[in-house]
């Protein structure tokens, strides 16, 4: 199966392990994403002001290469890039208006966007099309002996029309960290805000959110945190010595994201886990349980 994938910035630097563990993976499961050639920023935030059109013509300029390039759907892994381009997606599908005015704006492109591309994350591909059943017949490593924290953050969720899961309680990252062979604890910040880009502008904010959401997954007995957005992984993850220096009793956590799990379970080359990416190093703790 071919399916148009729009990467995203931020899955060409900083989150390179994001993007290495999910095309391994999708491989594996008989999927291939075809990069979406020309592609731009998708804005990163979607516009909460509702005339604000301007700013909506970076992630419809993505759609409309999408139908340009012969797909009608595309695949996202950034969930901030998932929930810019959803929303931009169905602001221009309720208000043919709105879709008519940012085509007007794109006056120089080939061909005006139809409104019709699905967007899509990886996880909803792997839930609706792919299945559980068929991932756990890939399994080679089950990550037995290991427990995770399933981390949503906010841009999965919410708001509901451009949610991918229960917006109340999220439940499908779960279901297949099972379906690997891990166990999954009860984590009640799993749609907490990590503080997104307060991490800039107020700093410790981020540091005490850091500190609150990992002591949490801790305590509840998780070996790790897992999630699906570059910018959680940021303030989660590469934040970890900033806050332990804040805070003395602050004990390191492993964070990955969900793809990363799919390619150590599936037994695939080391090479596809995109560990040296990562800031809190997860090697020792897979052997410590004997699954690598």
């Amino acid at each position: 199966m071919k399916i148009s994938y729009y990467p995203g910035c931020t899955l060409k630097n900083t989150a390179k392990n994001f993007e290495i563990s999910a095309i391994a993976a999708a491989r594996q499961l008989g999927v291939e994403f075809v990069e979406l050639p020309k592609w731009n920023c998708c804005g990163t935030v979607y516009s909460l002001t509702s005339d604000d059109l301007m700013h909506q013509l970076a992630p419809i300029r993505n759609l409309l290469r999408v139908e340009e390039n012969g797909f009608d759907r595309v695949v996202t892994l950034c969930s901030m890039c998932y929930n810019t381009l959803k929303r931009a997606n169905l602001m221009v599908n309720r208000s043919p208006e709105n879709l008519k005015k940012i085509n007007d704006f794109m006056y120089k492109e080939k061909t005006r966007y139809s409104g019709k591309v699905r967007v899509l994350h990886f996880l909803e591909i792997l839930r609706d099309e792919i299945g559980l059943d068929e991932i756990r017949k890939h399994v080679k490593k089950p990550l037995k002996g290991l427990k995770f924290a399933t981390y949503y953050g906010c841009l999965l969720v919410r708001p509901p029309e451009a949610a991918m899961d229960d917006v109340e309680n999220p439940h499908f990252m779960g279901e297949l960290i099972e379906a690997l062979g891990g166990e999954v604890v009860d984590f009640p910040y799993s749609t907490e805000c990590c503080g997104s880009y307060n991490t800039v502008s107020r700093k410790q904010m981020v540091l005490d959110k850091t500190y609150e959401i990992i002591n949490m997954a801790h305590l509840q007995g998780a070996d790790a945190l897992i999630l699906s957005c570059p910018l959680c992984d940021f303030n989660l993850e590469a934040r970890q010595k900033d806050v332990a220096e804040v805070y003395p009793d602050f004990h390191y956590m492993p964070v990955l994201y969900f793809t990363q799990l799919m390619t150590v379970a599936f037994g695939l080359d080391p090479e596809t886990y995109g560990f040296e990416f990562n800031t809190v190093d997860p090697m020792p703790l897979f052997r410590e349980k004997g699954v690598l």
